[in-house]
């Protein structure tokens, strides 16, 4: 009896031990907020100060040139967060959902929930619809419904008031007065409010990866009008090529119809497609986008000073940019630097500031994030079709400056679909069944190459030998990206290394 007591004893007093190992590890994992701001574009100071936002970055690694996979919303959140490509996702527009189409890969959140954490969705992560199966994929990536404001269903209200006619309209300018809204808020206010809510009242045993998606600065440009007082109209510049360079190829080229669509702009009687922005709307338009951003900066100062730093890592990015006026264009559906181009940052607990201008892809927060988790073991690439294998590279190496096997491959691959090569009606934002051409393109640290070429939509396959249009820019002279240089002879020899490795890298997925 007394060896039987003694074994249970020490039966017991290991399940203890063992208990309080995995407490004390379970303590230590560290929390994890993800910001995600909708169609912002890299913002410098010289285009607006945003306090908030530049608080956090002066103590975080900002890495100032990361770049989208695709310039829309829905094709580059689910890559982002599946951690591959849009070409292996099969997704170009808004309508299909990855696990039912190509394979039940993982999302980051997901592999997080599956590791301990609670994971938890606030306002726009995924896109809305078919693309994110009309649940923002849970079960799977979250541990609880998804969070949505119950104002979004005015935000293509007509709420804008015409200052001549008092009418109401759909209109893209739209500084608003909060209390006479419906609902007397605007959805990333109560969007805040429920993720403070959340914050001081979870259970804190387990540790969250906590996602909070933000709608503005995405059209319509409808914000409290106290920041557009903020943002003088004397002190925004135009863009330095407001006009379609004359060496742009045609398929590089889109029509903005969302904008154009727009009650305000309507009424300017733009010719399609190739008309241009007059000039003192493009300055009003840019002040408003700029006033926009500075409401979101307010409410991310807010949603701030209750994240604890010492144990949260902290990741601020965007889907994708959004052109203001440069080259003749607005909003996204490119492949320029100004629709893919986006923030990023990440603020870690006992890691200096840095900043990195090292191209780098949204599809490399994925494996970022498992390194920083302590969970990269689940990064396993046995077999390319495993749901836990990633197109992106892990950006500790880089944070960290050690040498690291994926040294050559920091440049950025993106692509976008079009219809045909001319102007059409859905140019923009064209369906799988209507996709006819893709435009590939790389960035490097100096230039950016595209090649635009012919592509099946069902059977998703290329044909580099028939293309619609190439560029190159050199952004040691050409940061705008408005002087095509790609048959000029001193770039012949950048030309033909740059298409080798375009090439190469989209073919391998």
């Amino acid at each position: 009896m007394d060896m039987y007591l003694y074994l249970y004893i020490f039966y017991i007093g290991l399940n203890t031990v063992l208990s309080n190992d995995f407490e004390m590890k379970t303590h230590l994992k560290r929390n994890v907020l993800i910001i995600f701001i909708d169609d912002m574009r890299h913002l410098t100071d010289k285009n607006i100060l945003l306090p908030n936002i530049q608080r956090l970055a002066v103590k975080s690694i900002v890495f100032r040139n990361a770049f989208a996979q695709q310039s829309l919303c829905a094709p580059s959140r689910n890559s982002m967060l599946t951690g591959r490509r849009p070409d292996i996702l099969h997704l170009y527009d808004f309508y299909s959902y990855w696990r039912d189409t190509v394979g039940n890969y993982s999302t980051f959140p997901q592999l997080f929930k599956e590791n301990g954490y609670d994971t938890i969705s606030v306002g726009k992560i995924f896109h809305p619809g078919i693309s994110s199966n009309f649940t923002d994929d849970f079960p799977y990536s979250w541990s609880e419904k998804p969070y949505h404001a119950p104002s979004e269903k005015y935000k293509d209200a007509a709420v804008c008031k015409n200052k001549q006619t008092n009418k109401l309209q759909k209109d893209l300018l739209c500084p608003i007065t909060v209390s006479i809204q419906p609902d007397g808020v605007l959805p990333d206010m109560e969007s805040i409010n429920y993720a403070i809510d959340l914050l001081k009242t979870r259970n804190t045993s387990k540790p969250y990866l906590l996602a909070v998606g933000f709608h503005k600065p995405h059209i319509p440009l409808k914000y409290p009008h106290k920041y557009l007082k903020k943002v003088p109209i004397g002190t925004v510049q135009p863009p330095r090529m407001p006009d379609i360079p004359k060496n742009m190829p045609i398929v590089a080229w889109h029509p903005w119809t969302d904008v154009r669509h727009r009650d305000d702009i309507k009424s300017l009687n733009i010719s399609f497609p190739f008309g241009t922005m007059p000039p003192k709307w493009t300055l009003k338009i840019r002040q408003n986008y700029f006033a926009a951003s500075l409401y979101i900066d307010d409410l991310i100062g807010k949603l701030m000073r209750h994240i604890d730093l010492s144990n949260t890592i902290v990741v601020l990015t965007s889907d994708h940019g959004w052109s203001l006026g440069e080259n003749g264009l607005w909003a996204k559906y490119s492949n320029f630097d100004v629709a893919l181009k986006v923030p990023l940052l990440f603020k870690i607990p006992n890691k200096p500031p840095k900043s990195i201008s090292t191209p780098v892809e949204l599809i490399d927060i994925f494996p970022t994030l498992l390194e920083l988790a302590g969970l990269d073991h689940l990064n396993s690439c046995r077999d390319y079709k495993s749901n836990q294998c990633l197109d992106g590279k892990s950006l500790v190496p880089l944070m960290s400056n050690r040498p690291n096997k994926h040294q050559s491959r920091y440049f950025a691959i993106s692509q976008y679909p079009r219809p045909s090569e001319h102007t059409v009606n859905n140019s923009d934002k064209p369906r799988l069944k209507d996709i006819k051409i893709m435009g590939y393109s790389i960035r490097t640290k100096r230039y950016r190459y595209t090649e635009w070429i012919s592509f099946n939509h069902t059977t998703f396959s290329r044909n580099w030998n028939k293309t619609y249009g190439i560029e190159l820019y050199d952004h040691t002279v050409d940061e705008d990206e408005s002087n095509n240089v790609y048959d000029v002879h001193k770039y012949k020899d950048v030309r033909i290394k740059l298409s080798k490795l375009l090439r190469t890298q989209v073919d391998l997925q």
